[in-house]
């Protein structure tokens, strides 16, 4: 699970507890203009297969947790409870989606839209 906050037009993601040890990355900072979209999606966490895993951890129906190569995708995953998993979408970024779970999902994509630069911009 991870900590989302905004702060300085940053989307800043605090990994949180053992994930850290399992995706290999305690924390991301994605620049609001760099948010193509952002939506609540349990389906996408759904299922066993995630990708090639780079470095990173998949456990299938328990965690799934890195970085990893999916439809021709660089993706940062962080996913216990595929029911508060959220996707955002990015462009000019290291990954093209990140798919995290987050305590409230749709708290989270309305405090996201709402920051960003233009908020009709993500309305996926």
């Amino acid at each position: 699970m991870v900590d989302l906050s905004i702060s300085g037009g940053n989307l800043e993601l605090q990994v949180r507890g053992a994930d850290k040890l399992w995706a290999l990355k305690s924390s991301l900072e994605i620049p609001l203009r760099h948010i193509a979209g952002i939506r609540a999606d349990p389906s996408v966490a759904h299922g066993w297969w995630h990708g090639i895993r780079l470095p990173g951890t998949n456990i299938p129906g328990v965690l799934t947790a890195g970085t990893f190569y999916q439809h021709g995708k660089r993706v940062f995953w962080d996913v216990h409870n595929p029911e508060n998993t959220v996707v955002i979408e990015l462009r000019d970024e290291r990954y093209d989606e990140l798919i995290v779970e987050v305590a409230d999902p749709q708290l989270t994509v309305e405090l996201v839209r709402a920051a960003l630069p233009d908020s009709n911009e993500a309305k996926s």
